[in-house]
């Protein structure tokens, strides 16, 4: 429990610059692994599609549902 709690103590000094440029790295992250994987290119949409909805079910609830 100490590490996440270090974590979401460390995440807490993130500025949306910060956040952003993670993401930009996460996504550079994944040309390179499509670039040596390019099989992950041929998987049939659904499966984007999936993913894509179940990476953004927790996001979505904590932005609009919880109550802080």
């Amino acid at each position: 429990m100490k590490i996440i709690s270090f974590f979401n103590q460390r995440l807490k000094s993130f500025t949306i610059w910060d956040i952003k440029l993670a993401q930009l790295a996460a996504m550079f992250v994944l040309i390179i692994l499509i670039r040596f994987i390019p099989q992950i290119i041929t998987l049939n949409i659904w499966w984007y599609i999936a993913g894509c909805i179940l990476s953004a079910i927790r996001p979505m609830y904590v932005m609009f549902l919880k109550k802080n």
